[in-house]
C-alpha cells in the first residue's frame, strides 16, 4: 500500500517518470527472477550440508538424553 501511495506521489509531482517506472517494474523484475531463484537453490544445498554435517551430534543428543 505504501509503495502505491509513492507511486501516485511520484504520479503528480513527475508523471513520465512514474509512467516510466510502471513500465519498467515487470521487466526488472523478470531480469532478476534467476537471482532470486538462483539464491533460493544455493540456500536448500548450504541447508541439506548443514544438516548432513550436524545430524550426528544431534543423534549423539537424543541418545543422552
Amino acid at each position: 500500500m505504501i509503495a502505491f501511495l509513492l507511486w501516485c506521489i511520484l504520479f503528480v509531482f513527475c508523471w513520465p517518470v512514474a509512467i516510466l517506472a510502471l513500465i519498467l517494474y515487470p521487466i526488472v523484475w523478470l531480469l532478476l527472477l534467476p537471482f532470486r531463484l538462483l539464491g533460493i537453490a544455493v540456500g536448500a544445498v548450504l541447508d541439506l550440508f548443514w544438516a548432513a554435517i550436524t545430524l550426528p551430534a544431534r543423534l549423539l543428543k537424543k541418545v543422552a538424553a
